[in-house]
């Protein structure tokens, strides 16, 4: 993971992405292999590694019993802060979460969002140089996600280093810089969002035609000049194109040479989803990578 950016970690529930994160935050030993954090490695340096990391779990590491304030403040003297500095960083943590006001209030008090917020500011308060989250916007309305989003969005402008776990796949693709799809224990692809789009390949065009017997016209038309896939449900007439959103052009085109018209147009690139569905659905697996692209059974 490169320094100053967010790498996610997609996954269906049970393929190993909080296994990932117990490893790497010392509190899970490796079966085998080895992984580093900023040149220490979690097993023979833990000691390093603890401290520089913050770890912002499923569950909040927070006590309901205690104030926001009083939860930063034990987390800082647990980390050995000095006194001084810890009632400090506690306010400016408070006051960058929005949570001033709630300051003074007990945990149990607060709302799901408000709990989030804080769970992730109790793992900055030692100013750790890589973040590691895991799902920590699960549960949470959009704009509770939202408002973290945007923190995750400053803490990197900063320059902390951000592990991102999530079963959201807009979250995903709003934030990481690289994305890394885990399924059954193994990466089955690591790349950007885009590059992971475009590897599937298809631009999906839907042509709302004025009745069913025009729609029947244009499937034969589009399926005489294109090698690519056509399908017709009633007076709506698909084309699944690899030739990418450039071939919306030469439809239109031949569409106009035989007189027919388009009530309704819609262009689709791959989504995220897409490509979450290929890399871990039922049919692919994980050694179904074969030289950049996705190979599934019947495919």
């Amino acid at each position: 993971m490169p320094a100053g950016t967010v790498f996610g970690l997609l996954g269906p529930n049970g393929a190993g992405k909080t296994t990932i994160v117990r490893i790497l935050s010392t509190i899970l030993l490796p079966d085998d292999g080895r992984a580093e954090v900023m040149g220490y490695d979690v097993v023979h340096n833990a000691s390093e590694v603890r401290y520089k990391i913050g770890l912002a779990g499923q569950y909040a590491a927070v006590d309901a019993n205690l104030t926001g304030r009083e939860n930063l403040t034990l987390i800082g003297r647990l980390a050995q802060m000095p006194r001084k500095t810890v009632g400090q960083r506690a306010d400016e943590l408070l006051e960058r979460f929005g949570l001033t006001e709630a300051a003074s209030r007990p945990l149990r008090t607060y709302s799901g969002g408000m709990r989030r917020r804080l769970d992730v500011a109790a793992a900055l308060v030692q100013r750790p140089p890589v973040l590691l989250m895991d799902e920590p916007t699960t549960g949470l309305d959009i704009q509770s996600r939202s408002e973290l989003w945007e923190v995750t969005r400053e803490l990197v402008a900063e320059g902390s280093t951000v592990l991102l776990t999530t079963q959201y796949l807009e979250e995903a693709d709003q934030l990481a810089d690289r994305i890394a799809v885990v399924d059954r224990g193994r990466v089955v692809a690591n790349d950007t969002a885009t590059a992971l789009k475009a590897r599937l390949g298809s631009t999906t065009i839907e042509l709302g035609m004025e009745s069913e017997d025009v729609g029947i016209r244009t499937e034969k038309l589009l399926s005489s000049l294109f090698s690519d896939l056509t399908e017709r449900d009633g007076d709506m007439v698909r084309l699944t194109s690899s030739q990418g959103p450039l071939v919306l052009i030469d439809v239109l085109r031949s569409l106009e040479g035989e007189g027919l018209s388009p009530i309704s147009l819609s262009v689709r690139e791959p989504t995220l989803d897409d490509v979450f569905l290929v890399l871990t659905g039922e049919s692919c697996h994980a050694g179904d990578l074969v030289h950049g692209e996705v190979v599934c059974d019947g495919d």
